[in-house]
């Protein structure tokens, strides 16, 4: 067991919370009472979004001043098979996988459920990224071969265990959260990030990482963070949207004071791929001892004691085993482009096969 790890806080443990409760603390729902599907990963699933508004922190505070906000988290609306529509037609309920024997899991109706999550696209209101011609057809391009990938940068990067990239890092699996003097850090099934508190000067531009360099503060409930040197080479869904690593990032994590959910957002500007800037959302629930263990939202474990020792329940994440193929992914925004339809041979002309 790590010994990093923190015992869930007693105001978390012992007892399940629903989201019932959540309403009447600082959340604000965006567009209505959520609701809350099925079974396995499904339960923790909701089809509209749940938004915490900035303001003051009312929570417990660590010895250095920060909020207190460690612990394990996930998102409430689905992993990234679709940026735009994510709870969408061919969207396969992402909990665990069926057992053996059983039926295969099914997808969404074609048309979706009657009730559904809206884009993580929450601005421009169409939900959609404003790309520039060829990006829009670049990123459609990708999203065509997700299933044919004739050509290395057809091959989606979390097929091959890269990093998620700043944003896409928050649709994938859960993921933790710890906290140490001057410090931010967080756990993907994916890669990590660290975000810095402590003015340290940035790292050369020369340098690139797939989740980028993360310099951050706290105002109230909120820890704003500003992404620079990221790669670029992390898409942000099966869809194939990307930006270029021109791209600058503002992102905006707000906790419910509570302590059960947080809202994340991130502004991209980019104007190699982009018309005007665009904001993704994604809403964040805890996973605690109590939450059913499904083996998408929630990987985590009950920690062993020594028989007869009473303890508060301690969870752990399980060791991140995907890490083959790390290599080659290529950059979207200077991959080639999309080469034009062949010309149909002229009738009656011999053609060899090239060699």
């Amino acid at each position: 067991m790590s010994p990093h790890v923190r015992s869930l806080p007693a105001r978390l443990s012992g007892r399940r919370r629903g989201w019932l409760g959540l309403l009447g603390a600082a959340c604000v729902v965006a567009t209505g009472t959520p609701s809350i599907s099925g079974q396995g990963s499904a339960a923790f699933r909701e089809r509209r979004v749940v938004v915490t508004p900035p303001g003051p922190w009312t929570g417990p505070r660590l010895p250095d001043g920060q909020p207190d906000v460690a612990g394990f988290w996930s998102n409430t609306i689905g992993n990234h098979n679709n940026l735009t529509d994510p709870q969408g037609r061919n969207a396969a309920d992402d909990g665990p996988p069926p057992a053996e024997g059983a039926p295969r899991r099914p997808r969404r109706a074609d048309a979706g459920p009657v009730e559904k999550a809206p884009s993580r696209v929450s601005d421009p209101a169409d939900g959609q990224v404003p790309y520039q011609p060829w990006a829009r057809a670049r990123a459609a391009d990708f999203g065509a071969h997700l299933n044919d990938p004739v050509k290395p940068e057809y091959v989606e990067p979390f097929a091959r265990c890269a990093p998620g990239g700043p944003t896409k890092s928050f649709m994938w699996h859960g993921y933790e959260i710890r906290q140490y003097p001057g410090y931010v850090v967080f756990l993907f099934d994916s890669g990590n990030r660290v975000i810095h508190l402590d003015g340290k000067p940035p790292l050369p531009e020369t340098v690139k990482l797939w989740n980028g360099e993360s310099r951050g503060h706290w105002e109230g409930n909120t820890l704003v963070v500003t992404v620079t040197n990221h790669n670029a080479k992390a898409r942000f869904a099966r869809t194939g949207e990307f930006v270029s690593a021109h791209a600058t990032i503002q992102e905006r994590f707000t906790f419910d004071p509570a302590g059960d959910r947080f809202t994340y957002r991130a502004t991209y500007t980019d104007p190699t791929t982009l018309t005007r800037p665009f904001t993704i959302t994604i809403p964040n629930k805890r996973v605690t001892a109590d939450t059913p263990i499904d083996d998408w939202n929630n990987q985590t474990f009950l920690a062993n004691f020594p028989a007869g020792e009473r303890h508060a329940p301690l969870i752990e994440a399980y060791e991140r085993i995907c890490v083959e193929g790390n290599d080659g992914h290529g950059t979207p925004a200077e991959a080639p482009a999309p080469a034009p339809a062949a010309a149909t041979p002229t009738p009656n002309v011999t053609r060899r096969n090239d060699p």
